[in-house]
């Protein structure tokens, strides 16, 4: 069985690493992007943001100041016991959340959305946002920890529901459009991780576009090999668009593009777009039935 003390724990470890530790597969993508750029603005908007990157790890602030919103990505198996039941997770989430904001890894961002008022420690209706899925017989739980950055929500999410007959040219205009609309004056801090949903319903199709940014590590390619290859055509497409890093001229406005599908009505073609910033935070704490918790900065 599971304590609610090692989720709290894990989970709040999770949230403060992320902060401050960018995820190896992010910080080798950007360390290529700035190998590939030529202009000098560019070139520098990389470099600052890998300092950054530096500092924070050594314990001189965050690798972002604004942590935006606290999610959790929970996956448990069919096996998994948690003491006092599975709310115990998302009542460990709100004190780890708490205690994170306390300790200032975590800035109070999270306000009522018609009084405006600031609780003060990102707790409240829907927030920190949970997620908790079953796969597997294990006895485990895998928590990945993200905060989210308010730029890349605000600025970086779209929706449109397509007519069947628009198709993936369709689906490329979309998502190019909403590259450059995002992506225009640095708005959602590129170089960015794009997420595409395509198909299912228009809750499940930008649930599918948030967790294609967020939770697949950088290069890796969705096995169907139709999806694949418009991945990489939408990377090649949005590389020539002249729009480099934090809005600089450049080719690398866009670090990663991962489409996730869902089959949808005959009648429809939902397409959803999210994007995550430069930094990508989220890092991973693995769960045993012992009590033992291990840390890495992959989502594999």
């Amino acid at each position: 069985m599971i304590l609610r003390s090692t989720l709290e724990e894990a989970m709040y470890t999770a949230m403060r690493t992320a902060s401050v530790q960018m995820p190896p597969d992010v910080r080798a993508a950007l360390e290529q992007a700035a190998k590939e750029e030529t202009d000098p603005m560019a070139r520098r908007h990389l470099t600052v943001s890998l300092q950054n990157a530096d500092l924070a790890r050594a314990g001189k602030g965050l690798v972002c100041a604004d942590t935006g919103f606290p999610l959790f990505f929970v996956q448990a198996g069919a096996h998994t016991t948690v003491e006092g039941g599975f709310e115990t997770i998302f009542q460990a989430a709100a004190a780890a959340t708490a205690r994170a904001t306390e300790e200032c890894f975590l800035r109070p961002t999270m306000v009522d959305p018609l009084r405006r008022s600031n609780p003060g420690n990102n707790l409240g209706p829907g927030m920190p946002k949970v997620e908790l899925t079953f796969s597997g017989n294990g006895d485990g739980i895998r928590i990945i920890a993200a905060p989210k950055g308010g730029g890349s929500e605000i600025f970086g999410t779209f929706y449109n529901m397509l007519f069947p007959s628009d198709g993936v040219a369709g689906i490329k205009k979309f998502v190019l459009e909403s590259i450059v609309n995002s992506c225009y004056a640095g708005k959602i801090c590129p170089p960015a991780i794009i997420g595409v949903g395509v198909g299912g319903t228009a809750d499940l199709c930008m649930s599918m576009a948030k967790k294609a940014a967020l939770l697949r590590r950088v290069g890796v390619r969705h096995p169907d090999p139709l999806v694949a290859e418009l991945e990489q055509e939408l990377l090649d497409a949005a590389r020539r668009l002249g729009i480099g890093p934090m809005g600089s001229r450049g080719i690398n406005a866009v670090l990663a593009v991962n489409i996730e599908t869902a089959v949808t009505h005959t009648a429809a073609l939902p397409v959803a777009f999210n994007a995550q910033c430069l930094v990508g935070r989220r890092w991973t704490a693995m769960i045993t039935a012992d009590q033992n918790i291990t840390y890495t900065g992959d989502v594999a």
